[in-house]
């Protein structure tokens, strides 16, 4: 049995951010992924948005890691040269019926302390995007967008720099705590090997609840159930949309996401989605029929957009710790006071804004870990 000093389960973005974080910190932070490259699932399955933190509850891990995220994001891609843009983003009422949910989006913002949105009416709203229909509309100038590959690569080689490894296609299959320390049973494919650590954190994405709640000597409590929401993606193709500012529709309380939204990538290509299908297994087929629907939304705040101009891009699955129609659950993060293991921190439903709070995400964990 080989021992290390800190194993990250998960190479996403935050299981590197966490590794880059401990590595700066003189920890050495074995990452294992269990794909054959790193962040292939959650994390390479989204918007790319850096969000501004403005819709989640006052108080929540999701409000304050996002807005400390965001900021640290911006410095550390301006910095590191990871390709990113701060384009701002409108958030749209379609009527004048839903200016109400504009408001409450206003006030959750300020709760969180985000203090730069500004209302704009529908005429100000066009100024800034002609092809835009809207009643009124949120300017929300601190949302912008991130190449994720590349932040993933630049914390990756962070993470080594400092004395991290990463090694790939290895599948945690079981967790041990043992003898003051814990256990880690892995499955390469050709072998299989157990190490110990000093420190094990569990940021497996879809797999972080299962994880979790199979801990061999863990103190026994009620575990969280992991929902699964797919949404899908369709780019625009045979034309240009003719936006700067990410769009968003006002969001629908109760839905589990955001609504279909138009974002951008750094080269300017348009996608929406993402929608939400409640699933019971990992599934990242896209239904091309699903397209209907998003004509529909997106006509909404864009009525010009071409028939026949939507295609089929890619599915991301959130991994939720609510259902439909429950409230929107935390981040749960899970340290040694939940489950009893000293040195174990379980990153548990760690979906949008998971991106936007990663390396807060990372602060929080490395300081819980010293």
């Amino acid at each position: 049995m080989e021992s290390v000093d800190t194993v990250v389960i998960g190479a996403g973005v935050v299981g590197l951010a966490v590794a880059a974080e401990l590595a700066a910190r003189g920890f050495s932070p074995m990452v294992l992924e269990a794909e054959p490259a790193f962040g292939t699932g959650i994390s390479s399955r989204n918007s790319e948005v850096i969000h501004a933190g403005i819709y989640y509850p006052a108080g929540s891990l999701k409000a304050r890691l996002c807005v400390e995220g965001r900021e640290l994001l911006y410095r550390y891609c301006e910095s590191n040269g990871v390709g990113h843009r701060r384009c701002g983003k409108l958030i749209v009422a379609a009527t004048a019926a839903e200016h109400e949910q504009l408001a409450a989006v206003g006030r959750s913002a300020a709760a969180n302390g985000v203090d730069d949105l500004r209302w704009l009416e529908a005429d100000e709203a066009r100024a800034l995007e002609p092809a835009l229909a809207c009643s009124a509309a949120l300017l929300s100038p601190s949302t912008g967008i991130v190449d994720s590959h590349g932040l993933m690569l630049s914390l990756l080689a962070r993470a080594e720099a400092g004395g991290g490894q990463l090694a790939t296609g290895c599948r945690v299959t079981a967790i041990e705590a043992r003898g003051g320390g814990i256990e880690v049973d892995v499955d390469s494919g050709s072998e299989s090997m157990r190490l110990r650590a000093s420190r094990v954190v569990n940021c497996a994405g879809l797999g972080a609840v299962e994880l979790a709640a199979g801990v061999t000597g863990a103190r026994p409590g009620p575990a969280p159930t992991l929902r699964l929401a797919r949404g899908v993606y369709f780019s625009l193709s045979g034309a240009r949309a003719p936006f700067s500012h990410l769009i968003y529709p006002a969001p629908i309380p109760g839905t589990g996401g955001l609504g279909v939204h138009l974002t951008l990538d750094l080269a300017g290509a348009a996608r929406f989605g993402p929608d939400v299908e409640w699933i019971d297994e990992i599934d990242y087929r896209v239904d091309p029929r699903r397209a209907e629907g998003f004509y529909e939304a997106i006509r909404r705040y864009w009525p010009d957009l071409p028939d026949g101009t939507l295609a089929p891009a890619y599915a991301g699955i959130r991994p939720k710790l609510h259902g439909p129609g429950e409230p929107a659950a935390d981040f749960l993060i899970q340290g040694a006071e939940a489950h009893g293991v000293d040195g174990l921190v379980n990153l548990l439903g760690i979906e949008s804004p998971g991106l936007t709070s990663s390396l807060a995400i990372a602060d929080f964990v490395a300081d819980r870990l010293a």
